[in-house]
């Protein structure tokens, strides 16, 4: 059994429905829980809940000071090649799209973690586009053996794996896996993904599982919000990741709620996800997996990442490029879409202290080459 099981019994169940017999005073005696089931967490998602937000939020700034502490964790992406052979109609990457594709030597690899390792950034995340032509695992692995020596946490955002693959991986080096599923209702998925291996859905679903029996230490999933109706996508989301929770006790497990920014090829989403939308997002996720943690990436603009540091989120990206050789030398290409919040790594650093919380920089020390790494109870950075 897997998380496809689960997501078969939910698509019989009337999301809609349930929605609709939502009251006030449900949402009041959900409220009251300390320990909230799956129809508790819709019940928060639901639009009788959102009157009660400012209760939600104080609710949930307690929660994340219980278990983080005043602690914002910070990371940057890597893009090492953006060779695509999927169709997915919202990316910039589209196989079909005209843009220059490029793949960054190892040279040119280590002149990125050069630059990214002067910020004093210690996590960092890699992405490429699906092609195992232009991006074999022989390259990832490549690229990490560099990327090692400059950074403590290496995590993943490359296409799906086989266990033996992330485990090939795990010994190079990488320690954790970032897989959004981007749509988790599959008729919606087939539509958004014509062409390429990226439309097998099950096989990108049971991902997580993968790297969790691997023995990857923190996995980070989330759906790609405005591709389908958001009530929806966020309580799959938030029922995947009690899942993983439940299955992998001693893997950290994060949720990151992306929004669509453009990009080329200008599609257009056709659910837009208000501000106040995302943060009844977070909020209702918060309650609901306290241990859980938030990822908010610089797709969002400055404000409101501040604003959403003391209602739940725990992991913020910083000094972004979206395009590839962006921290040295993007040549003036395409990213993958447009970023919002360009502030550098010492702004974030700033902005967050200024918020009364604690910028993290590292937080998992490795103790060597043969592998054994430790989390630090206490921050180092």
């Amino acid at each position: 059994m897997t998380f496809y099981d689960e997501i078969v019994r939910l698509g019989g169940m009337d999301l809609a429905g349930f929605l609709e017999r939502v009251t006030p005073s449900h949402v009041t005696n959900v409220l009251a829980k300390s320990d909230l089931q799956s129809q508790d967490f819709l019940a928060l998602l639901s639009p009788q809940a959102a009157p009660f937000l400012e209760d939600m939020a104080q609710a949930a700034h307690r929660l994340t000071l219980q278990h983080f502490g005043r602690t914002i964790l910070l990371y940057t992406p890597l893009y090492l090649s953006n060779y695509c052979v999927n169709q997915c109609v919202y990316c910039g990457f589209n196989a079909t799209n005209t843009i220059e594709r490029r793949k960054l030597t190892l040279a040119e690899v280590e002149l990125e973690a050069k630059a990214i390792a002067e910020t004093g950034l210690q996590h960092l995340l890699i992405l490429t586009g699906e092609s195992r032509q232009h991006s074999p695992i022989s390259y990832i692995r490549d690229c990490v053996s560099v990327l090692r020596r400059y950074f403590s946490s290496i995590s993943i955002e490359i296409y799906p794996l086989s266990a033996d693959e992330y485990a090939d991986l795990i010994a190079a080096g990488v320690d954790g896996l970032t897989i959004y599923q981007e749509a988790y209702e599959e008729k919606v998925y087939s539509l958004l993904h014509p062409k390429g291996p990226k439309r097998d859905y099950r096989f990108r679903l049971e991902a997580p599982e993968r790297g969790g029996q691997a023995g990857i230490r923190a996995i980070n999933i989330g759906p790609l919000l405005g591709l389908h109706e958001w009530r929806s996508e966020v309580f799959k989301a938030g029922v995947h990741a009690a899942y993983l929770q439940n299955r992998f006790p001693d893997i950290e497990i994060s949720v990151s709620f992306p929004r669509m920014r453009p990009q080329f090829g200008d599609y257009r989403p056709g659910f837009p996800v208000s501000d106040r939308d995302l943060v009844q997002s977070i909020l209702a996720l918060r309650l609901f997996l306290p241990r859980a943690g938030i990822t908010i990436s610089t797709r969002e603009r400055k404000e409101l990442r501040d604003n959403l540091v003391k209602l739940g989120v725990t992991k913020m990206s910083a000094g972004s490029s979206t395009a590839i050789g962006g921290h040295t030398d993007a040549r003036d290409s395409i990213g993958q879409f447009e970023i919002s919040d360009r502030r550098s790594v010492d702004e974030m650093r700033r902005g967050i202290a200024h918020l009364g919380y604690k910028p993290i920089l590292k937080d998992w020390h490795d103790l060597g080459r043969e592998g054994k790494k430790v989390c630090q109870t206490t921050p180092i950075s």
